[in-house]
């Protein structure tokens, strides 16, 4: 569900706030921050606060009529990451509360009000659990931080959505219905279509299940673009069993947000506008669901993908690089952007590798992946650039077709850079970049920003390098 909580800026602090957030720090006094009528540094030497980001001090006031509260919130060091901890601090501290009245910090307010916001987030079917707080009314900031701030939190809670919802709901169709929900031209071709069309990746993983694949193509044409166009390619598998190849049951459970890159990319296609995107984006949701029946593709089978490349299929698992390949020679064919980049939960290795913290960036190009990688930095949906190894190519030879999904043995063992490999195979020449969100794309821990679910972990990253850089 979208987020419930509001922020909106307010001119000064009311004399009367009942819930009251201060900012402080080991070289900050409170008492210049607001006028508060107490003894400040006693209190704060009294509970031993060190200022640190995400420590909160309750302390009790007179009000009329009744007792308030303040709140002294530590920012650390100040920095965009400190805010982000404080301001998730602050919005987990006064769940169920109606207002709270909240002295901006110095430093990124938007980083700040953005954490505060999404640490509000709940996906619930029903109405059990404490609401989060209703509305932040933020005094000392600019408008549009928190207007920025409030668009990408309610982006990422979108991705949320879409990824959280049980796949009882949740197919390929479904999900184009959400897509044409974005107020952008939506084109969705449907199993007619993608069998005319050669869409064979597609087709082969969508194979086994009741509800038929679709492939969504979204446009984001801004009013004065520049000579820049954009392609984002999202992986869709609304479940995942694994097919013929099934996975465990433990394993199964968490694959309703298999399709966690293309909620992104629908995500980022929705905010664009708002944002004030002056770059020409066109955002590819690859959909299918990965059941396994009579009708389900077979290992040892071959098919031909977008464009005429075929492909023999080891593991029926290994299914999210099907469907991507179909929708990178689409984009590659047809779109003919500047730069492609998709995002997927790819491999289960790259958890291994990075664990649930960082993501994954592959690129063909230096300064596609430095441009990522900066602006992960900068939104704090933290990218690693990990190698392309060529000797690693031999993995996705095939005796019978162009390639194999899988490596057939265990020679190199690379799962996650295999992927990106054979990936690549199919984005043609121009400047490529892939994200494996596999660890990041999902958190077991209900704490900062996260909540236990789909984390949305892409959107803001994406979001920052299309419309700063």
């Amino acid at each position: 569900m979208p987020i419930e909580t509001t922020a909106s800026v307010v001119a000064e602090v009311p004399d009367d706030a009942d819930l009251l957030a201060v900012p402080y720090a080991s070289d900050l006094d409170p008492a210049h921050v607001v006028e508060l009528h107490l003894p400040v540094r006693d209190l704060l030497a009294h509970y031993e606060a060190k200022g640190e980001a995400g420590e909160i001090v309750e302390v009790p006031v007179a009000r009329a009529g009744g007792v308030g509260r303040v709140l002294f919130y530590g920012v650390g060091d100040g920095s965009p990451r400190a805010l982000r901890k404080a301001g998730a601090a602050l919005t987990r501290r006064v769940k169920g509360k109606d207002t709270l009245t909240v002295v901006a910090p110095e430093g990124d307010v938007a980083a700040f009000t953005e954490a505060a916001l999404l640490a509000a987030y709940s996906f619930k079917i029903g109405n059990a659990g404490k609401k989060s707080v209703r509305s932040l009314a933020i005094a000392g900031a600019a408008p549009d931080e928190v207007r920025r701030a409030q668009t990408v939190a309610q982006a990422v809670a979108l991705a949320r959505d879409l990824s959280n919802m049980p796949s009882s709901v949740k197919n390929p169709a479904w999900l184009a219905e959400r897509a044409a929900e974005c107020g952008l031209p939506v084109r969705v071709w449907d199993e007619e279509q993608l069998q005319a069309d050669g869409f064979g990746g597609i087709l082969a993983v969508g194979r086994g299940s009741v509800s038929p694949p679709r492939f969504i193509q979204i446009s984001y044409t801004p009013d004065e673009p520049v000579d820049r166009h954009v392609v984002l390619v999202g992986k869709g598998i609304t479940f995942d069993s694994g097919g013929l190849s099934l996975k465990p049951t433990d394993n199964m459970k968490t694959q309703k947000t298999d399709m966690a890159g293309g909620a992104v990319v629908i995500a980022v296609l929705g905010a664009l506008a708002q944002l004030g995107a002056s770059v020409r984006v066109t955002g590819l949701i690859a959909a299918a669901e990965n059941m396994p029946s009579g009708t389900a593709q077979r290992p040892s089978d071959v098919i031909k993908h977008y464009g005429g490349r075929t492909v023999e299929v080891l593991n029926t698992d290994a299914e999210g690089r099907l469907v991507l390949a179909d929708a990178l020679a689409y984009a590659d064919a047809v779109l003919g952007p500047d730069a492609v980049v998709d995002i997927a939960t790819l491999t289960g290795a790259i958890s291994v590798a990075l664990g649930r913290n960082v993501g994954a960036v592959y690129a063909s190009d230096d300064v596609l992946a430095k441009q990522l990688v900066d602006a992960g930095q900068a939104a704090d949906d933290r990218l690693w650039r990990m190698p392309l190894i060529e000797d690693y190519t031999p993995a996705l030879e095939s005796s019978i077709a162009d390639l194999a999904n899988v490596e057939a043995g265990s020679r190199f063992g690379a799962g996650s850079i295999t992927a990106a490999l054979f990936l690549r195979e199919f984005a043609g020449r121009r400047p490529w970049a892939h994200l494996d969100i596999a660890g990041v794309g999902r958190s077991t821990v209900d704490e900062g920003t996260l909540s236990k679910g789909a984390t949305g972990f892409g959107v803001r990253v994406l979001l920052e390098w299309l419309t700063r850089s």
